[in-house]
């Protein structure tokens, strides 16, 4: 696990609630329409933050202004999930806050053997590669492929 900058991300947000809760699913389908995912079901939303493994958010005066979580089997299988941060707080460490809490949580859980995964945004690439990531293609591994249903 990488570590950067712990002790300036704590100075920076010291003004924010940091805490490993799941949002709520408004507040969850709100935020993804602020950075342009789209719309999804509620139904959908509320089943799929139910069945996170873990998560992160962070609030100003009680607003989500970001989130993280981790999906998968909890065994072999982990993969980052929307790691979101409201667009006029980006580029101010609430990114890094919510990777180094999601680390931490992979740090204890995901044991020797297990794969990590995620889909990075397109552009992002390097931000996620600060905590180790690698892209693909590469020499070792083919391309990474998804299915949106």
């Amino acid at each position: 696990m990488v570590m950067l900058g712990l002790l300036e991300i704590a100075v920076k947000l010291d003004r924010y609630d940091i805490k490993l809760e799941s949002p709520s699913v408004d507040e969850f389908l709100s935020l993804r329409s602020q950075i342009g995912w789209g719309e999804m079901d509620f139904n959908l939303a509320r089943t799929s933050l139910k069945n996170s493994l873990f998560h992160v958010t962070i609030r100003e005066n009680s607003k989500l202004i970001g989130m993280g979580r981790v999906v998968g089997d909890g065994a072999m299988y982990f993969y980052i999930q929307d790691v979101v941060v409201d667009p006029q707080y980006q580029n101010t460490g609430i990114g890094s806050a919510l990777m180094v809490n999601i680390e931490r949580y992979l740090s204890v859980n995901a044991k020797k053997g297990a794969t990590i995964g995620l889909l990075a945004a397109k552009g992002k690439e390097g931000f996620y590669s600060r905590y180790g990531y690698i892209e693909r293609p590469n020499n070792a591994l083919g391309n990474g492929m998804c299915r949106f249903v």
